[in-house]
């Protein structure tokens, strides 16, 4: 029989086909993949809450920060910061919702993915990525310049070609409202001064930006302008046990950070992927970073690592210009985008 291969004792097997149908070919197994920064646009718009989709999404070009040390890929044995070419961020207008961490699927939604082969293929990627970083590879790479990933940019960056800060979820410092909280309704209408660490280590270097120790001028601005400029902490703690140790001792940091900022201090736990920090330059989970937001939580300015002279009087400076830049500007209309 053509196309059968007969066997003693009366079995019939069929011939193993020497080329993989369409279908087969769609399922079979690849080790290639995209690196992290080519991602972070396509994956952008599946973190974003249901219903809704990008508003007024920019095309970005490069990434700035290609050849700055990484938690994974190759470790980099020499490398020099530069000032910020061109600006970092999301492509699209953050919205509260997003980057949530929860999952709120339906039973049947999550029984579709189940069964959804490309959905596996997505996972198992995800999976190897995580598997190849290595462990120690953030604290090696603290031996280049301290950590500090990039140099704070000479003037702020254009607002109609600035790009956005995520919106992030997390507990605050709250006592009447202990319930999680986006931080894009917080950003939004003020100019912010944002500051990302995870540790203590990279707390230090994001106080010697924006402390009263080390920027006095700083401090004194926003709180001559507490009705359009703020301080906002963002605290990244993916850990359980740190996390928890962190909440223990909550007390201690309402007193250290004032009742007036309890609402602007956020304990994150999830929802911050790869892309995204690949998107904002945060390469450096042990690395404190600074973000210079304006009211459309747009980055318009953006340091790393212990701060320079320089960098604090640019920080200074860009506050000040964009409190000039809310003075001048005209009221805005929000608009809603539905689905």
């Amino acid at each position: 029989m053509r196309g059968t291969v007969v066997k003693p004792m009366g079995f019939v097997l069929p011939r193993r086909p020497q080329i993989l149908c369409l279908l087969c070919e769609s399922r079979a197994f690849s080790t290639s993949h995209r690196q992290l920064s080519e991602k972070a646009q396509a994956t952008a718009a599946k973190t974003l809450a249901p219903g809704t989709f990008p508003v007024s999404a920019k095309t970005i070009a490069p990434s700035p920060l290609e050849n700055a040390p990484r938690g994974y890929g190759k470790r980099v044995e020499d490398f020099t910061p530069v000032p910020l070419p061109r600006p970092i961020g999301m492509p699209f207008p953050p919205e509260a919702g997003q980057n949530t961490g929860l999952d709120n699927r339906t039973i049947k939604q999550r029984r579709d993915d189940f069964v959804n082969w490309n959905k596996h293929l997505e996972r198992r990627e995800e999976l190897k990525t995580q598997f190849r970083k290595p462990y120690f590879r953030d604290w090696t790479n603290l031996e280049l310049h301290k950590g500090k990933t990039f140099i704070c940019p000479p003037r702020l960056f254009k607002g109609e070609l600035s790009l956005w800060f995520p919106n992030l979820y997390g507990t605050t410092l709250l006592k009447s409202d202990r319930k999680p909280r986006d931080t894009t309704p917080v950003l939004e209408d003020k100019v912010s001064v944002v500051s990302v660490y995870s540790g203590q280590w990279a707390e230090n270097q994001a106080k010697s930006f924006a402390s009263a120790e080390a920027n006095p001028e700083l401090v004194e601005l926003l709180q001559d302008n507490t009705d359009k400029a703020q301080h906002v902490q963002i605290n990244i703690e993916g850990d359980r046990l740190k996390a928890f140790l962190i909440k223990l001792f909550m007390g201690g940091l309402r007193k250290s950070v004032g009742e007036a900022n309890w609402g602007k201090y956020f304990l994150v736990r999830k929802g911050v992927s790869d892309e995204l920090k690949e998107a904002i330059g945060l390469l450096n989970s042990k690395v404190g970073y600074v973000y210079l937001v304006d009211s459309q939580c747009r980055i318009r300015w953006a340091g790393s690592g212990y701060a320079e002279d320089h960098e604090r009087s640019g920080l200074v400076k860009g506050v000040q210009r964009l409190l000039e830049e809310e003075k001048s500007a005209k009221p805005r209309v929000k608009t809603t985008v539905k689905a």
